[in-house]
């Protein structure tokens, strides 16, 4: 097997979405050599070409199956891997199984990447894009949470956790409000400066307010508890990681796994939906957060905590944040209309809110 490192392929976004560099391509095929099976015919299914990471579906002797290279660290990947192993082998979640080498290892280290092959779930669903599927994705990522209580990664793999690192989050936050200023009006003749100056003080309001409830809530009791005690967190869950298939609801894409007080998978769908369908609902949110709580009850401490969570600027801050990067680039007119939007929706957002804590009572009993 060549020694030739792995490395992103595209970085400017320039060549085809599927492209796959023949070095790669050939690695792939001495990768699969260590697996018994026999591959019939590869799709690219989705690439990581900025980070260098991959996706294909294989057709093998044995069915289906997925062919992945992960673009973090190995050491890194290692975490998610063997808690994939535990989540599908000790806790028998809907997770597709990782399929061993030959040599009996969950993995294949191949061009300084963690490559791996799992099952490919047929038939998978995305559920539908109204409450009700909703509430199936947020049941789903609670059951996950339950299920992933207790792991521990192995010997040689980083403990990846982000339970401490709140406050310090919210405190980023905070601070790059006033980087977001600094260059909006440094480049004031950019199509989205003047919108991002006039949102820009009332966003560093709200993550102010933020923060400071962080730090006088309970979160330091709660985050005391311990990684093992909460369990992981998706990082990136959504209306294309969990899908419907056989038996139920099924998670997949586990590569970004965390340990982390679960209701941030739970926030991050919450106000990621509100945003799409462009108004803060009160009853899409109730129901999310019911189903959430039927497979991962929500205590009032951690119910507060979900509405302190919610309060951060986060969709403005989540679509602003690359500008500090390539400002003459990103502040265009697609994202001073976006920037518009956001600063529209969230005028929902606050008695949204309010009526929230208000049914926390209901809600939680």
């Amino acid at each position: 097997m060549t020694d030739q490192l792995i490395t992103p392929w595209d970085l400017d976004g320039t060549l085809p979405e599927f492209f796959v560099p023949e070095y790669i391509e050939n690695m792939a095929q001495d990768v699969i050599a260590q697996y018994d099976m026999t591959v019939s015919s590869m799709e690219v299914i989705t690439t990581k070409a900025d980070k260098g990471g991959l996706i294909w579906k294989i057709e093998t002797n044995h069915g289906p199956r997925s062919l992945k290279i992960l673009h973090r660290r190995p050491t890194r990947s290692l975490f998610s891997i063997y808690a994939q192993e535990y989540l599908v082998h000790e806790k028998k979640a809907r997770i597709p199984a990782i399929i061993h080498s030959k040599e009996g290892l969950p993995y294949v280290i191949a061009g300084g990447k963690i490559w791996f092959v799992a099952d490919w779930i047929e038939p998978l669903v995305p559920v539908s894009k109204d409450l009700a599927g909703a509430e199936a994705l947020c049941h789903a990522i609670g059951e996950f949470h339950t299920l992933s209580k207790g792991y521990t990664p192995p010997t040689g793999a980083e403990n990846a956790s982000r339970l401490y690192r709140w406050p310090k989050t919210y405190e980023k936050v905070v601070k790059k409000m006033s980087w977001f200023r600094n260059i909006a009006n440094a480049y004031h003749e950019m199509p989205a400066a003047s919108t991002i100056l006039s949102v820009l003080d009332e966003f560093e309001r709200q993550a102010v307010i933020a923060r400071d409830q962080l730090l006088q809530s309970n979160y330091t009791t709660l985050a005391a508890r311990g990684n093992k005690d909460w369990g992981l967190v998706h990082q990136d869950y959504g209306w294309s990681n969990g899908q419907s298939g056989p038996d139920g609801m099924w998670i997949i894409d586990l590569d970004g796994v965390a340990y982390d007080i679960g209701i941030r998978d739970l926030r991050k769908l919450i106000t990621g939906t509100m945003d799409d369908i462009g108004n803060w609902d009160v009853t899409w949110m109730r129901g999310m957060i019911e189903a959430y709580h039927q497979s991962h009850p929500i205590d009032p401490d951690l119910y507060d905590l979900l509405l302190i969570d919610m309060s951060l600027p986060n969709e403005f801050y989540k679509n602003v944040k690359e500008m500090v990067y390539e400002p003459e680039l990103f502040m265009d007119g697609n994202l001073d209309a976006l920037c518009q939007r956001i600063a529209t929706t969230d005028q929902s957002k606050w008695p949204a809110i309010e009526e929230l804590r208000k049914l926390k009572g209901d809600i939680l009993k």
